[in-house]
């Protein structure tokens, strides 16, 4: 907060998670200059206007698609909360971590020290839903990885078992959950990976540049949600 009056915005990165979220809304709240977290608010927006490019595509409408997030953290987080504000619906969506599914039977979820996580499960996955990534991705339109690094993370039976014309982004780094020849076998519509070296990169440096432009030329005094739409 000292340093607030001096440079135009401030940036975030490598705040451990839970910690980052709190930090985040309290410097966005009483900071007079925009306060931004690339891994949740970068991330977040690049992947959600890749998905709305890549829906156009595949002929499906945002609000009916069932969406599988494969991690929990803060940058699919922070994607789930712009999916909604998009329109899609929360009930649609089905979060995993690297035990499982996030479901109300979660003890471990709901005792944990991330409350955030928490309040995603009791809001997501509608159907309530358990088991690990394959019954995660069952009959769901799109795939949307922030996990392990693969490859073999996602395997190729799994992405079968999505509905028809799937999308999936794989985005670890530097190596993705699944490889784009293994999306094609898998009969995968549209693949994505976060590397520059494979077509459809998702990567929040590619929208970090012009957001922040942006909020410096109206010289706004923080970035919204709805900015970032």
């Amino acid at each position: 907060r000292q340093q607030a009056p001096v440079p135009g915005a401030d940036a975030l990165e490598d705040i451990e998670k839970p910690k980052c979220f709190t930090v985040l809304d309290r410097l966005r709240a009483e900071c007079r200059i925009p306060v931004w977290h690339d891994d949740q608010q970068g991330t977040a927006a690049v992947t959600v206007a890749g998905l709305v490019n890549a829906l156009k595509l595949v002929h499906k409408r945002i609000e009916r698609v069932g969406i599988a997030l494969l991690g929990a953290g803060a940058a699919n987080q922070a994607i789930a909360r712009l999916l909604v504000l998009v329109g899609a619906d929360p009930g649609r969506i089905v979060m995993a971590d690297s035990k499982g599914i996030l479901h109300k039977g979660r003890a471990d979820v709901e005792h944990g020290d991330d409350p955030y996580k928490w309040d995603w499960t009791c809001r997501t996955n509608e159907e309530q839903r358990q088991g690990g990534v394959a019954d995660a991705l069952e009959n769901m339109d799109v795939c949307i990885a922030l996990s392990k690094q693969g490859p073999g993370t996602l395997k190729v039976d799994q992405v079968r078992r999505m509905a028809s014309h799937s999308i999936v982004f794989a985005c670890a780094n530097p190596v993705p959950e699944m490889w784009p020849w293994e999306a094609e076998e898998a009969g995968c519509a549209v693949f994505a990976t976060g590397r520059s070296d494979f077509p459809n990169q998702v990567n929040n440096s590619l929208g970090f540049p012009g957001i922040f432009r942006g909020a410096l030329d109206v010289r706004a005094r923080t970035i919204t949600d709805e900015m970032c739409v």
